[in-house]
């Protein structure tokens, strides 16, 4: 069993904190239909923890939970140690977890800068009337937020298209530039939802690349689904795995791997 506060430490040798959020005994209904029945886990501080199973599991339910988009029957969230009460999306934002979506939710005809940008709305303090002229703390606050969206957009590597429209980009860099937006909130937890969902093997890997590298340089905690295995693996410190809204396995990859229940609900190994 895992200390709750002391955390552990990988076999790469990252050290991972205590708990920072748990779900408890979650339950999500639509009408009759159990979307989510009565699964618990936790996310600690500083791992990359992913979602794992079939369509239709629960998943995406799952991390609508985490992020206020639906509010559950029953059960409790919890978040750096404090019963969270029901929120919207946007309180939710505000204690910050930032999110990336299984279909590509961007501005299309705004460039890729002014799409980061607007992960940079959290941190604006100044009034309407101040941003109107441009001027004493709106502008600081401008300058400020547009070098550290630089730094994001350098950070992925996405300099050369930073004045492109979202529209004309194909499919792998819409994929990093809402990975960009979602960082630029500078979130303590980054949801992402199938990340690498559509893309070739020389973009997965350049996507497995930049998860792992702002998990380390920004140490922020990573709650991941993916339907990729081998990323799944490679990626993740902690897997938790659903199938028909149910949890039916829970732990390090290694030990996933050799669940005889989740090899025949999910990946699909005859039992000897």
């Amino acid at each position: 069993m895992l200390d709750q506060t002391e955390g552990y430490t990988t076999e790469d040798g990252r050290k991972i904190g205590g708990v920072v959020m748990e779900m408890k005994n979650i339950t999500l209904r639509f009408g009759g239909v159990v979307a989510i029945q009565d699964i618990s886990f936790d996310v600690r501080e500083g791992e990359i923890r992913a979602i794992i199973g079939p369509n239709g599991a629960g998943k995406s339910s799952m991390l609508n939970v985490i992020s206020g988009f639906y509010n559950p029957q029953e059960g409790e969230v919890w978040y750096k140690g404090e019963k969270r009460p029901q929120m919207k999306p946007y309180q939710v934002a505000q204690q910050g977890i930032a999110r990336t979506f299984q279909n590509i939710a961007l501005f299309e005809g705004m460039s890729v800068l002014d799409n980061v940008m607007t992960g940079r709305i959290r941190q604006m303090k100044s009034g309407l009337f101040s941003q109107s002229f441009w001027k004493g703390k709106a502008e600081r606050e401008e300058v400020e937020n547009r070098a550290f969206v630089e730094r994001i957009i350098d950070f992925l590597e996405i300099q050369h298209i930073r004045k492109t429209p979202v529209g004309r980009l194909p499919y792998g860099l819409k994929k990093r530039v809402e990975l960009a937006r979602a960082l630029a909130a500078e979130p303590s937890i980054l949801l992402l939802d199938e990340p690498m969902a559509g893309m070739n093997v020389e973009e997965k890997e350049d996507m497995s690349r930049f998860v792992l590298d702002v998990n380390d340089e920004f140490g922020t905690t990573i709650v991941l689904i993916e339907h990729d295995m081998g990323v799944v693996m490679d990626l993740s410190d902690r897997v938790v795995v659903m199938d028909y809204g149910k949890k039916i396995g829970d732990g390090t990859p290694d030990e996933v791997r050799s669940n005889q229940a989740v090899i025949d609900a999910y990946l699909g190994v005859a039992h000897d």
